[in-house]
């Protein structure tokens, strides 16, 4: 299986979108003006104490406060929140977490109110950015993590992914890494560490480490309350590093910035990887050209069609999301109802476990699976999800079928679900239902194109419109466009673009901002 990210990077914001063997499996949009949240870690002030959850809700400049949970404080709160105090009263000494001295650890049944007081400043990091109505969600265990290490401040214990099986590699990872980790720092071996060498892991280590020493000399410098204090690399890289392996074909960017920022990243986790980063300057869209645009459009539906007539219905709700299975025109005359409902429902987990990393749906996840009566046919379908789900990061638990025919899944919740609306909105007539006829558009970019040349003095602009309207333009030796541009002295270009409906355009100067053409004549009646 060959992976392939693709990444489409526009003014204001980023597209990122992973490709297995050419099917779209994973897709992010990440704001340029947003920072990326998960993972930051806050030097925050407590704003209430709540005993009745044994919670607290905690201030880190968010739109609404964040939750901390008795148990998210972790075994060494005390241990890090006097660290943090000593550091605050005395900004200009170094205290080395060498020489940390550890505090009784919490007990896993204690009360919050005992340890956290209202205007009480401590260190969090997000564990959960904000879904739906609720705030972040945050915890007091800290780590720094790496590309094959994790590090963890205030702790001496080593762990290993339960992912590498071998106990020979298991010992000699723990080995190397028990005789190079400094005192007072644990550290979680990642299953990529898996036959890396002992210098490799060193140098990680040592990145990590004075990762975490520049956050103490933040927490020193900080000056408001709350302050970021240390920051997580952008989605971009959080993906390299999470999911980057051998199956890696390449890393295509439309973006010369963004190409270089990867590239020097990958220089970094993984050399011998950065000759996988390719720059794409073509100027047709490169959603377009590598078949991602149709492919959001067709999955990010409420309707998701699958093969031969057959389709899901994905429904989401507050508390859970529910997937429907419908065979629909698939049919099979010489084929019994049971093998007929097996084959669809074969086909709809393997689509159910795309769309559950495609959308990123979190919580509980209920899939109504078309009614079998075999026992060996559930057992096939509970396997094919329990394999399919092998390749998903997010933790998560697969139940075997109900006496319903329900599948039941729980997916690790990080991220708001991603939404996606595939439905197009008219641009011509917004919403009215009344348009001057569709014939006459052509007139109506040409009066576009002559105010962009003359009124505004544009030259060199690319125009995008949909691919129906583009063939039209260019169809014949002496085509619409060829004469328009004749006319206008070649000073645009015309290209489709699969993301823009049926009469809508987009004119776009060689620096990648759009020209605003909101003066001229509309279609709308």
């Amino acid at each position: 299986m060959e992976s392939k990210l693709v990444l489409d990077v526009k003014p204001d914001q980023i597209t990122i979108a992973l490709l297995e063997d050419g099917r779209l499996v994973e897709l992010t949009r990440e704001s340029r003006e947003v920072t990326f949240s998960v993972g930051n870690i806050y030097l925050a002030k407590v704003r209430k104490v709540m005993p009745g959850l044994n919670a607290s809700f905690v201030e880190v400049g968010s739109e609404k406060e964040a939750f901390l949970h008795y148990l998210d404080l972790g075994f060494h709160f005390t241990t890090i929140n006097e660290y943090t105090k000593q550091m605050l009263d005395n900004r200009k000494k170094n205290f080395a977490m060498s020489k940390v001295q550890f505090s009784p650890e919490l007990p896993k049944e204690g009360k919050i109110a005992e340890h956290l007081k209202q205007g009480m400043e401590i260190l969090v990091q997000v564990a959960k950015e904000p879904i739906s109505t609720k705030g972040p969600r945050l915890t007091s265990e800290l780590s720094i993590a790496g590309r094959s290490l994790v590090l963890i401040p205030f702790s001496n214990k080593v762990s290993i992914s339960q992912k590498i099986k071998s106990s020979a590699e298991r010992s000699r990872l723990r080995k190397i890494v028990q005789s190079v980790r400094p005192q007072n720092y644990g550290v979680i071996i990642r299953t990529v560490a898996e036959s890396k060498t002992s210098e490799e892991l060193t140098s990680e280590l040592s990145v990590l480490v004075k990762r975490w020493e520049e956050t103490l000399q933040r927490i020193k410098r900080a000056k408001t309350n709350p302050a970021i204090v240390y920051e997580e690399v952008g989605r971009t890289e959080s993906i390299l590093r999470d999911h980057l392996n051998s199956n890696y074909e390449s890393i295509i960017i439309n973006d010369r910035e963004v190409c270089d920022e990867v590239k020097s990243y990958l220089s970094l986790i993984e050399p011998e990887k950065a000759s996988l980063v390719k720059l794409y300057d073509d100027p047709l869209p490169i959603f377009d050209v590598y078949n991602i645009t149709k492919q959001i459009k067709s999955a990010f539906g409420r309707v998701v069609p699958m093969k031969r007539g057959s389709y899901l219905v994905i429904e989401h709700t507050e508390a859970l999301h529910v997937i429907d299975v419908n065979s629909g025109t698939r049919s099979k005359a010489d084929n019994a109802q049971e093998d007929n409902a097996f084959e669809v429902n074969m086909i709809a987990v393997d689509e159910v476990a795309r769309q559950m990393r495609l959308r990123d749906m979190g919580g509980i996840v209920v899939v109504d699976l078309i009614d079998m009566h075999t026992n060996e046919h559930k057992q096939q379908i509970y396997d094919r999800m329990r394999t399919n789900m092998q390749n998903d990061s997010a933790r998560h638990n697969v139940l075997p079928l109900s006496k319903f025919g329900l599948m039941q899944i729980t997916r690790q919740r990080v991220r708001p679900v991603l939404q996606i609306d595939t439905q197009e909105s008219c641009p011509t007539c917004s919403g009215k239902g009344v348009i001057r006829p569709s014939i006459l558009f052509a007139d109506v970019l040409r009066e576009k194109i002559d105010m962009a040349v003359n009124q505004l003095k544009a030259k060199h602009f690319r125009l995008y419109v949909h691919p129906y309207v583009y063939a039209y333009l260019t169809k014949g030796v002496f085509s619409i466009c060829r004469r328009w541009r004749w006319q206008y002295k070649f000073a645009f270009k015309l290209y489709p673009n699969q993301d823009l409906a049926f009469l809508q355009y987009e004119f776009v100067q060689r620096d990648g901002t759009r020209l605003d053409l909101s003066d001229a004549s509309e279609m709308s009646s």
